[in-house]
């Protein structure tokens, strides 16, 4: 685009805007009930799992579940039944549970296909025979106290039993503080529904059962999201209505910046409706960023026209001059904060993906709104004031010359004068030192990022009705879990085995991999502490005499392993009654196995997924970890690179930007440099802050770097495009320089103030990953102004001596 091409563009636009107002307002307002239509079609999607889609631990983790799905298994939705108290192995205590498994076995509503407990284990070892929950429960009523420990002794040897009980089971005087039982449920079932009333009949039962599983999991996530907005959206009106009310002092221009800040949110989710893109917990923060731009350019487009008016213009010419101005400045904005937001697009994590495209279309319809139809209001509305004599109200900008934050704000410009180059140089070793210290971040990925914390903030709790949000258990009950039970998924990574299992040299190396292990990998002695098919081989070898010598006879080293005729071996096995455990850990044909290691329970993503590398590389085929632990730790790793790509292709492409623009307007390439100082500085002073803060990169505020380049540019744009209008009349960098700050930076404060208020409402989130990333846009906005009117004065001041 040629500066004759803008200059056509602009002029056509200031056409509409100023001489047909009317025709503008129906054409926006047809557009927003055409949006409108799309915000009943968009779908909440609260599942964390797109998060891993294509991460090759996943995706590896997807072939172990879908290869060595027990045969008796299926896809049908379980549920745990947690039992808790001062010892549930007590005769009556494990009563309890029977008759409560019973209950929901025999209620048609709970869809229980079967029940599974330690309970029943205990029964059956008294009586084989009893095979039903009925009879089951008779031989415990008939069986006196002494008898149910002596079983209970017997039972504590068989890791099936004990692996149910809490760490605290003793099994010497049988007693455990809890136990886990299960219940499948027909393959239809909602889980949701269901879960939630086996609580119902739990809180009824006797005993304190808690019921946890995927469908309360689900339920609560989707919970926290509604319950996020509930809070959020009243939170940014009252405050956006406050700080509006400050900056406009009109009653008229306030109602005309919040139809527009609801057309622009209007827009952005019924395109998201349209397009067919689910509403994530990540898209919650978009709503106060689409504010946060909006007010910035309403407030620059309403200060700007009352700095005309108040010069004697007439409404048509001032809206004009300042359409003409403020259309380029922010198109710019729109540009660089599109750049900011789209850089996004490039992550390898799907939701990442779709916030940063969600974002950047929004911005654009932003400045569709305020950029044409605002402008176009406010020549209609004051026509029609003038024309009926409607009352005038507050008609001065902010930072009038002699108000006292136009007295503040240019003191940039005053210090810059004296030493400019001193200016530059302190925010040089600045921002190399909070690059450095930035470099020392956490990046995490977790799920208790998305879940509500155990116990909620007061002020959440005392939220009122119809806003109050949920009761909230998960992350009590994931904790508890973690807390008195001994392993589980979170403590465990699986290696999985691709390639010719029946190769002699195969189960050897395995064996050998785990004989000296990486340090937060549980030993058995100086034994990695595993589950593999070697385990199972074992396990049968003990029953059945003629496999026990089938396998001591290929044993050549000895170790317990086969060695020799492996495949062979697997092959009697796979034809024994252990086929059913065996095909857990190996495949029908024998191409691929996998083998699960103990972890330690308080190593590090980093630590655990590092030794499960290296133990993997030990395995003489081809192996991929994987498991939560591993998973997640693939996905931090994607959040870093993704926010680093992000982050430097925000910067070189907003350089580029800027340079053709200010090419193209001023035939000044070099301004384009100069607007990109501060936000250098800012990025670099944001990166450093968050591990002072303990700020993690997670998978939002890991998009909060290249995100402060689009929404802080807008400080910036908005004094150097102002200021080279008033270096070009008057020929001085300081006095246009004072001009563009007593004006433009009364504005730009106003805004600020505006945008906290809508970052800042983040901050009282459910949900920790929302909260942190308020924090982090918070600071974002606070450093992009400050560096806006600190740093930007004396790089303008240098890039008159140097390039003006």
């Amino acid at each position: 685009m040629d500066n004759g091409l803008l200059q056509r563009t602009l002029g056509v636009l200031t056409y509409w805007i100023t001489d047909r107002p009317k025709a503008v307002i129906i054409s926006f307002l047809l557009v927003t009930a055409l949006f409108a239509g799309g915000l009943g079609t968009i779908e909440m999607d609260a599942d964390i799992d797109t998060f891993s889609d294509g991460v090759p631990a996943q995706e590896a983790n997807d072939a172990i579940d879908e290869e060595f799905e027990p045969p008796f298994e299926s896809d049908a939705p379980t549920t745990q039944l947690i039992q808790r108290g001062e010892n549930v192995l007590t005769r009556d205590a494990l009563l309890r549970l029977l008759e409560f498994q019973q209950h929901i076995e025999h209620q048609d509503e709970f869809r229980v296909t079967e029940t599974a407990s330690t309970a029943q284990a205990v029964a059956q070892s008294i009586d084989p025979t009893a095979t039903t929950l009925d009879e089951q429960i008779q031989v415990l009523e008939r069986t006196d106290d002494g008898t149910v420990r002596e079983r209970v002794r017997d039972l504590a040897a068989e890791p099936s039993f004990a692996a149910s009980l809490s760490d605290d089971f003793n099994p010497e005087d049988p007693s455990a503080s809890a136990t886990v039982a299960t219940a499948t449920h027909e393959s239809d079932t909602n889980a949701q529904d269901v879960q939630h009333q086996l609580q119902d009949a739990a809180d009824s039962a006797d005993g304190e059962i808690v019921i946890f599983g995927g469908g309360v999991f689900d339920s609560e996530f989707e919970n926290v999201i509604e319950d996020s907005l509930n809070i959020i959206v009243p939170v940014v009106i009252v405050l956006i209505l406050v700080f509006l009310i400050a900056a406009y002092r009109d009653p008229f221009d306030l109602v005309l910046g919040l139809v527009a800040l609801v057309m622009a949110v209007i827009w952005t989710f019924g395109f998201t409706g349209y397009a067919g893109i689910p509403f994530t917990i990540m898209m919650i923060a978009i709503p106060p960023l689409l504010l946060a731009v909006g007010i910035d350019f309403g407030i620059h487009a309403v200060n700007r026209y009352r700095e005309e008016r108040i010069a004697g213009t007439s409404i048509k010419t001032s809206m004009e001059n300042a359409a003409e101005q403020l259309l380029i400045a922010f198109f710019i904005v729109t540009g660089t904060t599109v750049i900011g937001f789209g850089a996004n697009v490039t992550s390898d994590l799907e939701p990442i993906r779709e916030f940063g495209f969600v974002a950047s279309v929004g911005i654009t319809f932003t400045f569709l709104i305020f950029g044409i139809f605002l402008p176009a209001v406010k020549v209609w509305l004051d026509r029609l004031r003038r024309r009926h004599d409607l009352p005038s109200f507050s008609t001065s900008p902010l930072g009038s010359e002699d108000s006292a934050l136009g007295q503040y704000l240019p003191a940039g410009a005053h210090l810059g004068k004296r030493a400019p180059i001193a200016m530059l140089l302190v925010a040089l070793l600045v921002t190399g030192g909070a690059g450095a210290y930035a470099t020392t971040v956490d990046t995490t990925f977790e799920e208790e990022d998305f879940l509500p914390p155990e116990e909620l903030p007061g002020y959440i709790e005392a939220t009122p009705e119809p806003l109050a949000p949920s009761e909230y258990t998960v992350t009590q009950t994931i904790n508890y879990l973690d807390d008195t039970f001994e392993s589980g998924e979170d403590d465990q990574v699986t290696i999985y085995v691709e390639g010719p299992i029946a190769e002699d040299h195969a189960l050897e190396s395995v064996h050998r991999a785990g004989e000296d292990p990486p340090s937060t990998i549980v030993t058995d002695g100086s034994t990695a502490d595993s589950e593999s098919i070697v385990d199972v081989m074992h396990d049968h070898a003990e029953r059945d005499d003629e496999f026990a010598h089938l396998l001591a006879a290929n044993d050549m080293s000895n170790n317990g392993v086969p060695d020799r005729n492996v495949g062979h071996v697997i092959d009697q096995l796979l034809q024994s009654d252990s086929r059913d455990a065996a095909l857990e850990y190996i495949t029908e044909d024998q191409r691929s196995m996998r083998v699960i290691y103990t972890v330690e329970a308080g190593a590090t993503q980093e630590e655990v997924s590092a030794d499960a590398e290296e133990l993997a590389a030990d395995f003489r085929l081809e192996t991929t970890p994987t498991g939560d632990i591993v998973v997640f730790h693939e996905i931090s790793d994607l959040i870093f690179e993704s926010s680093m790509l992000s982050l430097t292709l925000a910067l070189v492409l907003t350089a580029v930007f800027l340079m053709v623009i200010y090419h193209v307007l001023e035939g000044r390439a070099s301004l384009g440099i100069a607007n990109l100082v501060p936000i250098v500085v800012t990025v670099a002073v944001l990166g450093g802050t968050m591990p002072l803060l303990d700020l993690p990169l997670n998978a939002l505020t890991g998009t909060a770097l290249s995100i402060t380049i689009g929404i802080g540019v807008a400080y910036s744009v908005h004094v150097t495009h102002r200021f080279i209008d008033e270096f070009n009349e008057c020929g001085d960098g300081y006095t246009a320089l004072v001009t563009t700050m007593q004006g433009t930076g009364g504005a730009l404060t106003g805004s600020m103030l505006t945008t906290l208020g809508g970052a800042g409402s983040l901050v009282l989130a459910i949900t920790p990953i929302l909260g942190q990333f308020g924090l982090v846009m918070v600071i974002s906005v606070i450093y992009s102004y400050l560096m806006a009117v600190i740093v930007l004065p004396p790089t303008l001041l240098v890039w008159e001596r140097v390039c003006g």
